[in-house]
């Protein structure tokens, strides 16, 4: 029985040693009071932006709900002013992306630049270690511009060596640009 037991342990062990390192927190002693929770992207319209997050990429949904609701000075009913929708990938705390749509504008919106981003601009980072396979759900969703396929790619090492990383990007219906990526390498930071 004891040699049985101590089989299975050490085959336990050998396969936890052979699992890819995952995201985790950094060890107590280096916290910082402060946690980066959720990035909000405006959009023009939700329901196009979901078929990106929610289907190609496979984020979960987790809240869905208009807000600004209320009543005026005679006490009618106002209608909702926007639409948050919160999407997760792997933590329930941090790392979630918000979708909003302001449901009262008036104004036009212009079309998206789909452009080199640019000061002000944001770059929305995503790893999946998934890429070959989720790469085409994302270039065949609707709104979606590839700018580049899957392709291997080399960041310097803070150790003077190389992460390798197949690398792709595309701008999601409102021209966010979006890099997912399957780090080969050891991660910097780790």
């Amino acid at each position: 029985m004891i040699k049985h037991r101590t089989y299975l342990l050490i085959l336990l062990l050998s396969l936890t040693m052979a699992l890819p390192l995952g995201a985790a927190p950094v060890p107590e002693e280096d916290r910082i009071p402060v946690d980066v929770r959720r990035t909000t992207l405006l959009v023009r319209d939700i329901e196009r932006s979901l078929p990106v997050y929610r289907d190609a990429l496979g984020l979960t949904v987790i809240y869905d709900e208009l807000l600004g609701a209320g009543t005026d000075e005679q006490g009618q009913a106002t209608p909702p002013t926007s639409r948050l929708v919160l999407l997760r990938a792997n933590d329930t705390f941090i790392g979630v992306i918000g979708l909003m749509q302001r449901l009262n504008l008036t104004e036009p919106i212009p079309p998206p630049g789909n452009r080199r981003a640019m000061p002000g601009d944001v770059i929305i980072v995503i790893n999946a270690t998934d890429l070959e396979e989720r790469f085409s759900r994302i270039e065949a969703t609707p709104g979606v511009t590839v700018a580049t396929p899957p392709t291997m790619i080399e960041y310097p090492s803070p150790d003077g060596g190389v992460i390798p990383v197949l690398f792709s990007a595309f701008w999601d219906p409102d021209g966010y640009f979006i890099e997912v990526n399957r780090i080969i390498g050891t991660p910097a930071g780790s």
